[in-house]
């Protein structure tokens, strides 16, 4: 029974330290508080949540939006040792080397995507790169991530859009390692990787009321029946161990959207994700996210939030064919105990047509 025990342990205080990730983290949402599924209004509610596609008033298409998130900590490992690739995981385990026990993480995301009010369609591509070296240098823990998926979603607008419900699905393609590296042995992600396809759906529902603020409700049900990598196998890598089933779970937000004059309005909202995920950690706090944001004119936007227990700021300069966001935010990396911060810094850039 003791052995028991300690394993029980074990895997409780490996779930509480482990960062929580999610499929999409957008700029806006990030400058936000990472809440984002009441106040999503653009492309990205593919991602997000696809209801909210009954709230865009225009067609477009996106085919260059680049998108790049990096860790503060990064600026001091580069500057001990200088890489040339931000996802090789040889190149990051001597860098890392250098600098024991501070967090290395690189995200790179693009999404060209066509939408119209209640369709839209996207390709979604991704590189995720988590990597720490221990005190003695004899373990980097790690996690890479490479994703390329293809989305479909359709909203349904009801009661003069009061009521919006939708629903998307995607084929998603995933190679992942999520594991402790010995830095003497092979770093090639083929030796460590679990690759895999899966078919997962989404579905979601934005509730309005007819009200001065605009009070509103939105629901997102992720990763319906969950989402098992059993769509197909060594497509992009050849490997015998698939990436784990993404279990479904649940985001809830309220948010209200006051009209100050003719050219400026705002955005607030409160977001909590991962509700069934969170019923395992003992504190609570990283799963609520709350958010503002200042528009004027849909030209220049500023926003702040809370992602838990840390701050986030952003801005975003906007045009009818061009998009340009910053973002900084606190990520929350540690325990429920022991609570570590790694703060990250983003741009988005996007040409749309």
């Amino acid at each position: 029974m003791k052995w028991i025990s300690s394993t029980f342990l074990l895997i409780s205080f490996s779930a509480q330290a482990q960062e929580v990730r999610e499929f999409y983290n957008g700029i806006r949402a990030m400058g936000m508080g990472g809440a984002a599924i009441a106040i999503v209004n653009d492309e990205t509610a593919l991602l997000y949540n696809p209801a909210a596609l009954g709230k865009l008033r225009d067609s477009y298409g996106t085919l260059i939006d680049p998108e790049a998130v990096g860790s503060e900590a990064n600026a001091n490992i580069l500057k001990n040792k200088l890489f040339g690739n931000p996802f090789s995981l040889t190149d990051v385990k001597e860098a890392t080397d250098i600098t024991r026990e501070k967090p290395y993480y690189t995200r790179a995301q693009i999404f060209p995507s066509y939408v119209l009010k209640n369709f839209g369609i996207g390709v979604y591509a991704k590189y995720e790169l988590a990597a720490e070296m221990n005190a003695a240098g004899t373990s980097m823990q790690t996690f890479y991530e490479e994703d390329i998926a293809a989305v479909l979603g359709y909203s349904l607008r009801l009661f003069d859009g009061r009521v919006k419900i939708g629903a998307s699905a995607k084929y998603l393609s995933r190679i992942q390692v999520d594991k402790a590296l010995d830095p003497t042995g092979s770093l090639a992600v083929k030796d460590h990787a679990r690759e895999g396809a899966a078919i997962a759906t989404d579905a979601g529902i934005v509730l309005t009321a007819p009200w001065k603020l605009l009070p509103t409700l939105s629901v997102v049900a992720r990763d319906i029946g969950n989402t098992k990598f059993t769509a197909g196998k060594n497509i992009r890598m050849t490997t015998t161990d698939r990436p784990p089933e993404v279990k479904a779970d649940y985001d809830a937000a309220l948010a209200i959207f006051p009209i100050h004059s003719n050219n400026t309005r705002s955005s607030f909202t409160i977001e909590f994700s991962n509700i069934l995920k969170s019923a395992d950690y003992k504190r609570k706090d990283r799963f609520y996210h709350m958010g503002y944001e200042w528009n004027y004119s849909d030209l220049f936007f500023l926003r702040a939030g809370m992602n838990g227990r840390y701050w986030t700021a952003g801005f975003e300069i906007s045009s009818e064919r061009t998009q340009f966001q910053l973002v900084s935010y606190g990520e929350e990396i540690g325990t429920s105990t022991a609570p570590r911060e790694d703060r990250r810094y983003g741009f988005k850039f996007a040409i749309r047509f």
